[in-house]
């Protein structure tokens, strides 16, 4: 992977806050960071699926958020491009994984966000506790076709050109517009009970 570079100085309030900062950023100069708005606050990563899964060969932009409190408090993650996963929101890109929403720990960092954590979640997906139930609902009814449908995802929203565009450069009406996704009634609202 690309190094990180960091381009301009932070604006940042607090020695403390730079000194952690730049440790990530050091930390994280395996993986190609963009910078976002010149903060080191917030920023993308690139993500390549890993190995022996499904999501082996995709390429994902992941926004990181990292609030004042980091590394007390956890960094807020989300997948920019499309996945197809039971634990990944398809329209926010929020990922529902307890390790980073709820049992995060200063002893953790963005090393192993982008190293363990995600990396399992891919590997790991638990339709239990989805946060797209559609993709959960196939990947117990018939692995093979939830594999394949992920596969798909990969091809069309997951190539590294997929990843060059910034979600900011849309409006909101452009991303409402998108034909991928389907404004029925009937799609948001389900099946009636019968």
């Amino acid at each position: 992977m690309g190094r990180g570079v960091i381009e301009k100085s932070p604006k940042i309030k607090g020695e403390e806050s730079w000194k952690s900062t730049c440790n990530c950023a050091r930390m994280m100069s395996d993986y190609k960071v963009e910078m976002i708005n010149d903060s080191m606050q917030e920023f993308y990563v690139h993500f390549s699926g890993p190995n022996e899964s499904p999501y082996h060969g995709g390429v994902w932009r992941i926004r990181v958020e990292l609030p004042d409190a980091y590394p007390y408090k956890s960094p807020s993650i989300g997948f920019v491009n499309k996945i197809y996963h039971p634990n990944v929101d398809e329209m926010s890109g929020s990922v529902c994984l307890d390790v980073i929403n709820q049992t995060w720990s200063p002893m953790f960092d963005l090393v192993n966000v982008f190293e363990v954590f995600l990396p399992q979640l891919l590997l790991y997906p638990n339709p239990s506790d989805p946060l797209n139930g559609e993709a959960a609902a196939l990947m117990m009814r018939d692995r093979g076709a939830y594999e394949q449908r992920v596969k798909e995802y990969c091809e069309k929203y997951a190539k590294p050109e997929d990843i060059g565009a910034a979600p900011e450069e849309k409006t909101s009406d452009e991303e409402l517009s998108g034909e991928d996704y389907d404004s029925s009634d009937d799609a948001v609202a389900g099946q009636p009970d019968p």
